[in-house]
């Protein structure tokens, strides 16, 4: 039999393809019928902002890199510039898909349910009437009309804004030349407009619309021969010299304002545009044809999401979920006891970030507390989280690393970087050339027993209430010795760079993580070699790390059963004979954002199971600080099996499974059954309300768990590829 070589670039899907395929199944929830008609047009508006970032940063990267004359390739063999002839015909035709769904589905089901979006010439008098007066009251003192000449040169045109270009002709003089007008479209300006209407009616104009109507107050003494909305969105990379800034805080800062200026990469245009129109701009940002975008409907579907926001019909959008209200004790004392006897898991959004907030908010009042360290990756701009730090900082030692470079957050994190500077914390940046990803929070308290004790909080998402409350992570609340101290060394690492030789029981990127996750998979082969019980699950939102990979790929081939619920990019090869006959790939894709990341080894018939931040990557596993935790409390360990990985590989609603040829399509059910969605059924559990027919559809999935008890100390024994004959040896 012929040896298969890793290495071989055919075993590798292309990650940026992966991606674009990812926003696909975006796409396909915009066009389920199943989903409530706002709630696609919601998606549809998800889909043009994920594309957005995926040109900001992925194609912006391509065309720098084919500047530089890098010849550097992926593990699909395949250099920047081949990487962007790969990407540009599938986001053509995304874009092409993207405006059929809204013309072809979306318009129409709107106005089925009396939701119309009107040009200014269907308006009615009464409508007519208000979109003028707006214009003339809000619109019209806030413009700044340029016409291009030599005494007037193309403006600069910021980093997505919504810009009108006019093709003009001098009424007297000019000799009949055409003359180029550009007006940009004022961030502050509402981009969709609500009209009056009759009853039980709703009708709304987009603004362009309106400024292009009266236009010709604007540019008096010229004919407007055309116009047409465009947009250009930048490279948006931040390229920071960090060695040689005087203050990272400052660089970034520079970056981010720079930002809006970087070179231009993408035009989007109205469809209907004049070619001289197009050809201008093209010539005037330097563009390739085949980053010209022709938008056959509004220009920047994001849009979209104010109206979804605006429109008040709750029967056209999901029911209101409430999630679970776990309180941990009713006081600072009875909290901390409760996590001293036992480990708590939380699963979000199911359960609520109260108990989150709650945990640092009361660790901020209570005089016990001697200090507090946390992570801060994202936040929103108005945090409990970080107000409760400001608050702490008054009486105790309170230290926050807050990572600067948390792509498109740069923004609010320097905002709260210099609130709590001001507020007497002492605020670290992390690591230079390294992000800080890990999700820690770290409390020393003096105990009414007086003992100092740890208690930390660790996350696989954000500190960001607003986005928990449609992220799905996991939340582990513990005081654990082993765990707290390893945490506390994390920090020492991340603010005075102070390495330790290990930081058992957690993974640390980019310290040990990567090894010691490819050592739990050898093991696992290891295990399936000796005709023990091997299986691996794993939860993520992206598999793209050659090693690992490679690793998966050797499990597979001794026998090991492989379950990958990957949300996004996925460079694996599923179903290959030889190699990756025994693994399976799905993707699931709903209402809420899947974002935890979960690892489960069966390791022998003594399961471990991980949780934490790092998706299985190079740059979270060789550019990051991440780290993955271990759950050591049997019954928790339970609970993610059954409850939470066994639900979502039962999933056939919203899972789309992973082919060969890097497609993917909905799983077959049997007639006899009905689609079974893991996010409804784990709201059911949320609220009491889990039904018997969902419980069978998991229990009956195709996982197989060991009935025996899982063993409290199992994950604490990290495996070290250095010694293969020991079963468990100590990393």
């Amino acid at each position: 039999m012929t040896r298969i070589k890793l290495d071989d670039p055919r075993y590798y899907l292309n990650r940026h393809v992966e991606w674009l395929e990812f926003n696909r199944r975006v796409l396909e929830e915009a066009r389920d019928l199943g989903n409530p008609l706002l709630e696609r047009v919601k998606f549809l508006a998800i889909t043009a902002n994920n594309l957005d970032e995926f040109v900001e940063v992925r194609v912006s990267s391509f065309l720098q890199r084919i500047e530089h004359g890098s010849n550097e390739v992926g593990t699909d063999g395949r250099t920047a510039e081949q990487d962007l002839q790969t990407v540009s015909a599938p986001m053509q035709i995304f874009v092409r898909d993207q405006y059929k769904c809204w013309n072809e589905e979306l318009l129409p089901a709107l106005a089925k349910q009396s939701i119309r979006v009107l040009s200014v010439s269907q308006l009615d008098a009464k409508a007519s009437q208000t979109a003028k007066t707006f214009y003339e009251r809000r619109v019209a003192p806030m413009l700044t009309p340029v016409t291009v000449d030599p005494s007037h040169p193309f403006p600069h045109v910021l980093n997505k804004a919504l810009c009108i270009a006019f093709l003009l002709r001098r009424r007297r003089g000019g000799n009949g030349k055409p003359y180029f007008g550009v007006l940009t479209v004022p961030r502050t300006l509402p981009r969709l407009l609500r009209l009056p209407s009759s009853a039980n009616t709703i009708h709304y104009i987009f603004l362009h619309d309106i400024i292009s109507t009266y236009a010709a107050k604007l540019y008096r003494g010229y004919e407007i021969l055309g116009s047409a909305p465009f947009r250009i969105t930048r490279n948006s990379n931040l390229y920071l010299e960090e060695e040689e800034a005087r203050s990272l805080l400052e660089a970034v800062d520079l970056q981010v304002t720079q930002r809006r200026k970087g070179e231009a990469v993408r035009l989007e245009i109205d469809a209907g545009g004049p070619p001289e129109i197009v050809h201008r701009l093209v010539s005037t940002f330097e563009l390739d044809e085949s980053l010209v975008f022709r938008c056959k409907g509004p220009v920047n579907l994001q849009r979209l999401f104010h109206l979804y926001e605006e429109t008040a019909r709750p029967d056209l959008k999901y029911p209101p979920f409430s999630p679970r209200q776990v309180r941990i004790g009713h006081d600072a004392d009875s909290m901390f006891e409760a996590i001293r006897n036992r480990d708590v898991l939380i699963h979000h959004p199911y359960e609520s970030y109260d108990a989150v907030v709650n945990f640092l908010q009361t660790a901020a009042h209570d005089p016990r507390v001697l200090s507090i360290k946390q992570t801060l990756y994202r936040t929103s701009s108005d945090s409990p989280i970080a107000r409760a730090l400001l608050d702490a900082a008054l009486k105790k030692e309170v230290t926050v690393v807050v990572e600067l470079k948390a792509s498109f957050d740069e923004a609010t994190n320097i905002r709260w970087a210099r609130s709590f500077e001001d507020a007497g914390v002492q605020v670290s940046f992390g690591l230079v050339d390294l992000k800080t990803h890990g999700k820690l929070l770290l409390i020393v308290r003096n105990d009414p027993d007086g003992k100092i004790r740890r208690y930390v909080h660790l996350g696989t998402g954000n500190y960001n209430p607003s986005t928990a409350r449609f992220y799905t992570d996991l939340s582990l609340f513990t005081a654990d010795q082993e765990i707290t101290a390893s945490v506390q060394d994390v920090f020492n690492f991340l603010t005075a760079n102070s390495e330790q030789n290990n930081y058992k029981p957690l993974l640390v990127a980019p310290r040990d993580m990567a090894r010691k996750c490819i050592a739990l998979i050898d093991r696992e082969t290891r295990h399936a070699k000796r005709g023990r019980p091997a299986r691996i699950i794993a939860k993520m939102n992206a598999l793209t790390d050659k090693p690992v990979i490679q690793a998966l790929y050797r499990a597979s081939q001794a026998g090991v059963e492989i379950d990958l619920i990957v949300r996004g990019q996925c460079a694996l090869v599923p179903g290959l004979r030889g190699l990756s006959s025994r693994i399976r790939v799905r993707s699931i894709v709903g209402r809420f954002l899947e974002h935890s990341r979960i690892y489960y080894f069966e390791n022998g018939d003594n399961p471990e199971v991980y949780l934490g931040s790092a998706d299985w990557m190079p740059r979270n596993l060789y550019e990051r600080v991440e780290v993955i935790f271990p759950l050591k409390e049997p019954e928790l360990c339970e609970r993610v099996c059954r409850e939470i990985l066994a639900s979502y590989l039962s999933d056939t609603r919203k899972a789309r499974i992973l082919s060969s040829d890097g497609t993917y399509s909905r799983p077959p059910v049997p007639r006899s059954r009905y689609r079974f969605s893991v996010q409804e059924y784990l709201m059911g559990i949320a609220n009491g309300s889990g039904d018997e027919a969902g419980n069978h559809a998991f229990r009956n999935s195709p996982v197989v768990y060991t009935q025996g008890p899982v063993a409290k100390s199992s994950a604490t024994s990290t495996p070290d590829p250095a010694t293969e004959d020991t079963e468990n040896a100590a990393v």
